[in-house]
């Protein structure tokens, strides 16, 4: 009997159909189970190791101070963003699969630092700025 007209319910020919449909949804795990997590919910280790790199960079060549001569300004500037670049490859070194892309790291890192050495000798050669 239905409940609200109190009158036999009648059979549809889709009532079983209904019922395996309305059975296999109800089986189905929440939608949200079936989502990847939110990208705010996942580490994304690679991507927050460029950041910090790139962070520290731009932070330290910001603090440098330029005094008007510019040899000495573009080493001021130029060795932090040596570092940056060091520290960039070390972490294609570290998250990186692609073997090209690896071997360039490692070839930025041996030439950054050679270059880094450069400029310390020319400041140590020229003294504090004026």
């Amino acid at each position: 009997m239905d409940p609200f007209t109190r009158r036999p319910m009648r059979k549809s020919p889709h009532s079983a159909a209904c019922a395996l449909l309305v059975a296999a949804v109800a089986a189905l795990p929440a939608w949200g189970q079936l989502r990847p997590p939110a990208p705010a919910a996942v580490a994304d280790m690679p991507t927050q190791a460029y950041k910090r790199a790139d962070h520290r960079m731009m932070e330290t060549m910001e603090t440098a101070p330029y005094t008007g001569d510019a040899d000495r300004d573009f080493v001021a500037h130029m060795t932090p963003h040596h570092q940056g670049a060091i520290d960039m490859a070390q972490v294609e070194l570290k998250y990186g699969k692609d073997p090209t892309l690896r071997k360039l790291a490692r070839r930025i890192i041996a030439a950054q630092r050679d270059e880094i050495a450069l400029m310390e000798r020319w400041q140590k050669e020229h003294g504090a700025a004026p």
